[in-house]
């Protein structure tokens, strides 16, 4: 009789629609993994969007960082866990989009484990050289490229990050041949622009511009295809004769594969509603980071089309990360 009973209630529990569920998420604590360590660009989104989601749903969201394997340690978490809800993850497109073609295996499906709520923000690089070397714009950057071919040395957070593909897709696009000298870390790779060790490297605009404007480094360009609402005064790529250049870093979040529809949309909807908060705005503006926000299947159109340019430039460019 009582099992009878308690089949019952579970077919009339499956039958109910999944947003009745939905209308009380999130009944307890969310986890958000950060898969890099904490003090960078996704851990800083991460956190002030934690913040804020905490204020909305009056439940607590927390970070939890799990870095390593260039971010793929996290996503690897996050694509086994429980569609529920209260594992979400924010990445960024070093591993979303550039991950899958630089490693051989990685511990999970990158299309077919994730579910997308948004892309979240982007924060432009700015394409700069140290003083001492001879180049105003990029024209002249890629002149001087071709007449000392395999002799210009550029700096990049490490294998597979943006600012060395960024470089990549730069040499690609031009024809012209450099050496990448990989540190551990933008900070890292900044410093070594800014004592001469190396000789060009794409830089976060929040570092570039202070010392841009103290005579240490000089910037040529920005990466994105709009110009850096920071340094307005700066030209893209795309405008200094490499149409179409575009590379930045970009943010977004997900859930595990097979959450349900209504909990991806509640999510959405406060993700875009803090994206847009005037503190939020200010808060990563002044760290460099511009907000976007936008609908899952926005966000799955854009990442179709970022793997596939990476992709491309991994390929014919021959990059290989062991």
């Amino acid at each position: 009789m009582m099992n009878s009973l308690l089949i019952r209630i579970a077919a009339l529990l499956l039958a109910l629609p999944a947003g009745v569920f939905a209308q009380d998420y999130p009944a307890k604590s969310v986890r958000v993994i950060v898969p890099w360590a904490a003090g960078g660009s996704t851990d800083s989104i991460g956190r002030i969007l934690a913040a804020k989601l905490t204020e909305y749903t009056g439940q607590q969201f927390i970070i939890d960082n799990r870095a390593g394997a260039t971010g793929t340690i996290g996503h690897g978490i996050v694509s086994k866990s429980p569609p529920d809800g209260y594992t979400l993850l924010v990445g960024s497109n070093s591993t979303f989009a550039i991950a899958p073609h630089l490693y051989k295996t990685l511990q999970y499906d990158n299309e077919a484990s994730f579910a997308p709520l948004s892309l979240l923000a982007v924060s432009p690089q700015i394409l700069s050289v140290h003083p001492s070397i001879p180049v105003k714009n990029v024209k002249e950057l890629i002149a001087l490229a071709k007449a000392r071919p395999g002799t210009l040395i550029f700096s990049s957070a490490g294998p597979g990050s943006t600012s060395h593909l960024a470089t990549e897709l730069l040499m690609n696009t031009s024809g012209v041949k450099m050496i990448h000298v990989p540190y551990k870390g933008g900070g890292p790779s900044a410093q070594a622009l800014l004592g001469g060790e190396t000789m060009l490297s794409f830089v976060d605009v929040i570092t570039a511009l202070p010392f841009a404007k103290a005579g240490r480094l000089r910037p040529l360009a920005a990466s994105t295809a709009k110009r850096s609402s920071m340094m307005p005064e700066l030209p893209t790529i795309a405008e200094s004769g490499l149409p179409g250049f575009e590379s930045s870093t970009t943010f977004a979040a997900f859930a595990p594969a097979g959450t349900s529809r209504d909990i991806v949309a509640k999510l959405n909807k406060e993700l875009v509603r803090a994206l847009a908060a005037a503190d939020v705005k200010e808060k990563l503006f002044n760290q460099g980071i511009e907000t976007v926000g936008s609908t899952p299947e926005e966000f799955v159109a854009y990442n179709k089309a970022e793997s596939a340019k990476w992709g491309k430039v991994i390929r014919e460019q021959g990059i290989k990360i062991e």
